[in-house]
């Protein structure tokens, strides 16, 4: 794969910030995509979940952005607040080497009238779902009339959650000259169709279409049992981390409340947990505190969860392409990972599509260590601070380090937010720091604190 510094128009302190972030080799979305990007084409590319779109879409935005203009140029639609979060954590990483460019999120679960003042205050991208950007456009919070390029990520998705005609009429609020990227990980009709309505003769790419061989190894197992048979799987493969899909809510809650009885370290998601608890669980999940996800589909797109190192499918999808998406959560970039689902006999006709790939699962070969329990040896605490309040790494770190005396490696990953920020504490010390941030400052202020269920 060729290496950024190849990009003709990129800049040196664009290249500096990109070797601090370890991106030195492009993937091959990238390598296909930013140069045409940055020529101005439209482009119409099928990619998967963590096959570096971001960036391939990302770095010529952030290039071509003038900050001397406070209007929007450019607009980012994604399916869900988790996956708009996850752009614009990596948007504002790569526009670190930019000073004043400003990059927003609008999405739902956030009050309106909060955005619309940000808004005010002028905004060079713009990240945010359907719903949302409707609402603005509808309450004339939000003018289109400056973007030069608007980017339709995992436009599959939106399509399967009944977007189509939103999009086309957010679409119809910009200049008829801007240039349109659109993401799919699929191709099926009606991205043909609104890829005709939206683009202007696109390049087609077509990068990472299916998953490759012996990166996931693809596992099924019939049970009359499912409850049994998932703890039998557990204790007998003693994954690091475990995502566990079910089809349901209703489904999703009753199974991590079981598993929480058992004693393993589980959290959940689902759609009608608010934003807040909804990034708390990923932070919990990601930072090892919890070792089990339990979630309804809200997490098989979207959730940029590193490293786990086994999926299961609970409740088998309804599709075929629900399944990939689930299953492709494991065994991303270099790393490799199992995908098991579990199905029941009646199941059997419903389940065609994954027998036909993967292998059938025997449980009287399994190995089980009847005492396991995903247990964890951190905690999240949390601090009622974050990057408003300018709470940095380095300060809690040199804070829990020198004046409360605990050793650095009892310290684990640091999530900072605009209002709170979570630090993954290894058990045996977070009485200590709780206990000691009731008299101890940070930067010469006290915080609330307390302890992430």
């Amino acid at each position: 794969m060729a290496e950024f510094d190849t990009i003709a128009e990129i800049p040196s302190a664009l290249l500096e910030t990109l070797a601090q972030l370890s991106f030195t080799r492009m993937s091959e979305i990238q390598e296909k995509a930013i140069n045409p990007i940055l020529e101005g084409r439209d482009i119409l590319a099928q990619s998967k979940t963590g096959s570096g779109k971001t960036l391939a879409f990302g770095l010529p935005c952030v290039m071509r952005t003038n900050t001397n203009n406070m209007k929007p140029q450019t607009i980012i639609i994604t399916p869900t607040r988790e996956l708009a979060d996850q752009i614009a954590v990596e948007l504002r990483k790569v526009a670190a080497y930019k000073p004043n460019l400003k990059i927003l999120t609008l999405y739902g679960g956030v009050p309106l009238r909060a955005q619309a003042d940000s808004l005010a205050k002028g905004a060079h991208i713009l990240i945010g779902t359907p719903g949302r950007i409707q609402d603005h456009l509808a309450k004339e919070t939000l003018v289109l009339d400056s973007i030069k390029t608007l980017v339709l990520d995992e436009a599959d998705r939106m399509l399967d959650m009944g977007f189509y005609d939103e999009i086309v009429k957010i679409g119809s609020n910009m200049p008829r000259g801007k240039q349109t990227l659109l993401f799919s990980a699929t191709f099926p009709a009606n991205i043909e169709k609104l890829a005709k309505a939206l683009l202007n003769q696109p390049l087609t790419i077509k990068v990472d279409t299916v998953i490759e061989e012996n990166k996931i190894d693809e596992l099924v197992f019939e049970t009359s049992d499912k409850f049994k048979t998932l703890s039998t799987l557990i204790q007998s493969y003693k994954p690091e981390s475990l995502l566990i899909f079910c089809n349901t809510k209703a489904e999703v809650m009753a199974l991590t409340d079981k598993l929480l009885k058992l004693g393993h370290a589980a959290i959940d998601i689902h759609g009608d947990l608010d934003q807040r608890d909804r990034n708390e669980s990923v932070i919990a999940f990601s930072n090892s505190s919890k070792r089990i996800m339990v979630a309804t589909d809200v997490a098989s797109r979207g959730l940029d969860i590193k490293d786990i190192a086994l999926v299961i499918n609970y409740d088998l999808p309804f599709d075929a392409e629900v399944y990939t998406h689930r299953i492709g959560r494991t065994g991303r970039a270099d790393a490799t990972g199992i995908a098991i689902s579990l199905f029941t006999p009646r199941d059997k006709e419903k389940c065609s599509y994954v027998l036909d790939k993967a292998k059938k699962g025997d449980q009287t070969t399994l190995r089980v260590d009847s005492k396991f329990r995903m247990q964890s040896d951190y905690d999240t605490l949390c601090l009622h601070g974050g990057k408003k309040t300018k709470l940095r790494a380095g300060d809690i770190i040199g804070t829990f380090c020198k004046e409360i005396g605990i050793d650095n490696k009892h310290i684990g990953k640091i999530n900072i937010t605009d209002t709170k920020t979570y630090v993954a504490l290894h058990h045996t010390v977070i009485d200590k720091v709780l206990k000691a941030l009731k008299k101890v400052k940070i930067k010469k202020k006290k915080y609330m604190v307390w302890v992430l269920d």
